[in-house]
């Protein structure tokens, strides 16, 4: 796996979204695991998009000839995107409204444990959360490198349950933080409400404000917007968008993470739609660096900081962007 020479900061990614998973296992709900964590690069400073690509190459290798024409056969029996068709009917729209009705239903009980503290998970839960809250580590190291955060506000876009905002309103943050999700809000409000009774030394948390809503519906001014594993849900054309869009409503900073778009993750990915499960119920829609970064610099912005985060089933790009 090769990386840019250019590994500058000293924040280092130690291993999302509700991102997608390969053979999940079935586990014993109180069996612990042990995770295996790559070895990550840390974050760069302006590194080139093009860093992954001896990865994609030698990995795709070592699969062999047979065994990609064996998966292609495989693929031909399946129809992941009938699938998803049959779903978003079922709920009465796209997309989106599948999406909302996922994570206020079954979606909801799967990412409260992944996100919380239960033994109540299986091996690929348990690899998801490390994979997750390493995240969550690295975008607070980010932020807390550039000085103290009181008094600066925050737009945590997909809050989820409130694994980043609350550690931001611990530092004195002043937090927005909202979900399509009722459900994951309600979750983060409670989590809120029984971690933020004490302050950090000095410092007296501010209590965020929890909205339900989507990503287009925010608005308003914030020093800094940060997006972690929700660009999965969005497919390249309307990602441009959305990435416009949250960049219109930063004035120093946005924090995007997203699962990146390379022929090994997208082939992983495939592999797993052949066994979606009852969980697996959302389309997840990887993105190439260079075209999240063409969004950026169209709007006028540019990448400062960029690295990777990735376990055995959760694999994640984090880009620091500001104003050009």
């Amino acid at each position: 796996m090769a990386y840019t020479a250019s590994l500058t900061s000293h924040i280092h990614f130690h291993t999302n979204s509700r991102f997608f998973s390969t053979f999940p296992p079935k586990l014993p709900a109180k069996q612990k695991s042990t995770v295996t964590t790559a070895a990550i690069p840390p974050l760069s400073t302006a590194a080139s998009v093009t860093d992954l690509s001896a990865l994609d190459s030698t990995t795709v290798a070592l699969i062999g000839g047979g065994s990609v024409a064996a998966l292609a056969a495989v693929f031909s029996l399946t129809d992941p995107e009938r699938r998803r068709r049959l779903q978003a009917e079922e709920v009465g729209g796209g997309d989106k409204e599948v999406v909302r009705n996922y994570f206020n239903n079954s979606g909801f009980q799967r990412w409260k444990k992944i996100y919380g503290e239960t033994d109540e998970v299986n091996k690929v839960q348990l690899d998801i959360r490390l994979g997750h809250s390493k995240t969550v580590e690295n975008v607070m190291k980010m932020l807390t490198d550039d000085g103290s955060l009181k008094g600066v506000t925050v737009c945590d876009a997909g809050c989820g349950t409130g694994c980043l905002a609350i550690p931001l309103a611990k530092e004195g943050a002043v937090v927005s933080a909202s979900d399509i999700s009722a459900a994951m809000v309600a979750e983060a409000e409670k989590q809120a409400k029984e971690q933020l009774t004490v302050g950090n030394g000095d410092i007296v948390p501010v209590m965020p404000n929890f909205e339900v809503k989507d990503l287009e519906s925010l608005e308003g001014k914030y020093d800094t917007v940060v997006c972690l594993d929700v660009l999965i849900h969005y497919p390249q054309s309307k990602a441009d968008g959305m990435i416009a869009h949250l960049a219109s409503l930063a004035e120093n900073r946005l924090i995007l993470s997203f699962a990146p778009k390379t022929i090994y993750y997208d082939l992983l990915k495939r592999i797993g739609e052949l066994f979606p499960g009852p969980s697996k119920a959302t389309r997840a829609y990887l993105h190439a660096e260079a075209d999240v970064e063409r969004a950026l610099n169209k709007v006028g912005w540019k990448i400062k900081k960029r690295g990777l985060i990735t376990t055995q089933f959760y694999f994640a790009r984090l880009v620091e962007a500001v104003p050009a």
